[in-house]
């Protein structure tokens, strides 16, 4: 290794100076590839005006006669892969200095020719030109005996690339770098070269395959939505109503095409097991009342959606039946579910009509009553309307045929009445003014 005398006042990375008697070249002893033997590489630590700092390394084998040169970047992959085009005209751009990494690629778009990438090299316009001629003479002697026809296309395109440096016409000389770290001398510097362009560019994911580069997870981490509640399940806990033992219940917050928000919450207990579920209008009261009137033609009428708010009234006129408000929970449902949630109440969950305290006589003319309405929820009977009345306007039934009219269905919104305000805490509600 040489010695170097001023070690102190010598950065590790120096500037190519003619009058520089010490260059600080390291001499290495390697293995010869080609006669396995004892060669030297010469590691030299430089400089590259107006570019970045580079390393550039000859092996040369005294048995043999072996040698070769490379160059390599000392920095690291830069942040935007670059390209550069240069307008050769001039001999004084054939003498541009030119820095190829060894991911890098050399193209002339006169000649549509493409050089691979190859190990990196510290050159000129010319000597690039020459690399390539050598590439592709490099073969031709065999090939001339194997492959005449094609040597002969080869030999063409060599007079081609050789007659470039003859300047007869102008043309382009392409470097593309993924790394960024490739370069072309501007004689102007530190002013732009009119005859350059220069272009940074991101790198594609194959790019970064190539150059073994994993994205940070920065990078592959895409930001965080913004919270929607539509896309959220909350949760918090509550006491069972059946039990009073801690449990949890479950909101989220649902989008009725065609009608509006509402609050789906559910129930469920672990202790004694009970599980309840309902439905809340996402939009409190509306200004007016709806009535909505479902005449029922066909049995797919029972698997309509339907929305029926605590304030919500049931009524079917063929059976001269009708529930009050607040009968019922809120439910998210369908039409056969409401029929069958309406049995349940009437059959199974009256006290007045079960065990010792039912009558004879009533409880025959309630399971009859429950018998035309499981006909009316199997769909034996048909041509009966399903009418929901809700005061507060928050109670819905899937239109079938939406966006346009449903030929069996009427939807009317109507004033609601002083008692139904009332009913509704209305009266002594203000908003105004505060």
């Amino acid at each position: 290794m040489t010695e170097t005398g001023s070690e102190q006042n010598n950065t590790l990375f120096r500037d190519i100076n003619a009058d520089d008697d010490d260059p600080e070249v390291t001499q290495i002893e390697s293995l010869c590839l080609n006669c396995h033997e004892q060669g030297m590489t010469r590691l030299f630590l430089t400089r590259i005006p107006f570019f970045r700092e580079v390393i550039v390394s000859s092996f040369s084998c005294d048995q043999c006669g072996s040698n070769n040169s490379e160059l390599q970047s000392a920095g690291r992959i830069q942040d935007k892969a670059v390209k550069y085009t240069v307008k050769v005209i001039t001999p004084q751009d054939l003498n541009r200095q030119v820095v190829q990494t060894d991911s890098a690629t050399i193209s002339i778009p006169e000649l549509e020719f493409e050089s691979p990438p190859n190990k990196g090299v510290m050159t000129t316009v010319e000597g690039m030109i020459n690399r390539a001629v050598e590439g592709l003479n490099q073969d031709q002697v065999l090939r001339r005996i194997q492959h005449p026809d094609d040597a002969a296309q080869i030999d063409k395109f060599v007079e081609k690339l050789t007659e470039l440096k003859t300047l007869k016409s102008p043309f382009h000389l392409v470097l593309d770098d993924p790394s960024g770290n490739s370069f072309i001398e501007n004689p102007f510097a530190p002013k732009l070269d009119p005859e350059t362009k220069v272009v940074h560019y991101k790198r594609s994911k194959e790019q970064n395959e190539a150059l073994c580069i994993q994205e940070s997870e920065e990078k592959q981490t895409e930001p965080e939505p913004e919270f929607n509640a539509k896309d959220e399940v909350l949760q918090f806990q509550s006491n069972c109503p059946g039990c009073t033992a801690p449990s949890s219940c479950k909101m989220k917050l649902v989008d009725i095409p065609h009608f509006k928000e509402i609050v789906l919450m559910a129930t469920s207990c672990d202790a004694c097991g009970l599980r309840d579920s309902e439905v809340k209008g996402g939009a409190g009261i509306e200004p007016q009342g709806r009535r909505i009137s479902l005449k029922m033609t066909d049995v797919s009428d029972l698997t309509r959606d339907v929305l029926k708010s605590d304030m919500c009234s049931v009524e079917i006129p063929e059976l001269d039946f009708s529930t009050g408000m607040t009968s019922t929970t809120g439910k998210f449902t369908t039409v056969e579910g409401l029929i069958d949630d309406i049995i349940t109440e009437l059959k199974k969950a009256n006290p007045f009509f079960l065990g010792d305290s039912g009558q004879e006589d009533k409880l025959y003319k309630m399971s009859e009553f429950c018998d035309k309405l499981e006909k009316i929820k199997s769909g034996e009977t048909l041509d009966v309307h399903v009418i929901l009345d809700d005061p507060t306007g928050n109670s819905y039934l899937q239109n079938v045929y939406a966006p346009d009219p449903d030929p069996n269905m009427e939807i009317v919104n109507y004033d609601r009445t002083e008692e139904q305000n009332e009913d509704l805490g209305l009266n002594d509600m203000k908003t105004e003014n505060y």
